[in-house]
């Protein structure tokens, strides 16, 4: 059976057994709790994230202490604070466990290591980078252009694991709405 980590890969490239050995050796296991964070606000994320298993959410707070999800992470997506992560600068956002987690985590420093050293690894991520911005221009089309009921049956259609697993009022502040509200666009 294929590492999972390799199975994600492949879906983009392909590589061996020691090519993989080498991927995997730049990469380190982390487990944690349900509410342990990832990242926080004012620090520098200095590693990106792959979900082994388990469910995370990123998330910032506006003046009014509102709380704003930006994403979530199931199996087989990647999260950090990707301005922090690149810069190195200190993160705006925080990223928690919504669920007991799995994952699997690679340094920045070694991020720019492997793809230095493995340019295949260099096209795997730029091509994850595309589907990000894409994922990411839809999401922002759709806040702008769609109603909150359809922006909740696009995301019903296309993450139906994510009602089971999340809590309504997180579902409510991703599709931007009022708890109320996405009671009302249940019905």
């Amino acid at each position: 059976m294929k590492h999972p980590l390799r199975e994600h890969i492949e879906e983009i490239i392909a590589v061996t057994d020691d090519e993989f050995d080498f991927i995997l050796g730049h990469f380190s296991p982390l487990q944690k709790r349900r509410h342990q964070f990832l990242v926080e606000e004012g620090k520098i994320a200095d590693k990106e994230y792959w979900v082994v298993k388990g469910c995370v959410k990123s998330y910032f707070f506006d003046e009014e202490g509102k709380e704003h999800i930006l994403q979530f992470g199931m199996e087989n997506w990647w999260i950090t604070d990707y301005e922090s992560f690149v810069t190195q600068t200190p993160s705006k956002i925080y990223i928690d466990c919504l669920e007991d987690s799995e994952l699997l985590y690679i340094t920045h420093e070694n991020r720019e290591k492997l793809t230095s050293q493995m340019h295949k690894m260099e096209r795997f991520w730029a091509k994850k980078s595309k589907f990000g911005r894409i994922a990411l221009q839809n999401r922002i089309l759709s806040l702008l252009k769609n109603s909150a009921k359809e922006r909740y049956n696009v995301l019903l259609a296309q993450y139906p694991q994510l009602f089971q697993r999340v809590p309504k009022k997180l579902i409510a502040a991703y599709l931007g709405v009022s708890r109320e509200t996405l009671s009302r666009l249940n019905d």
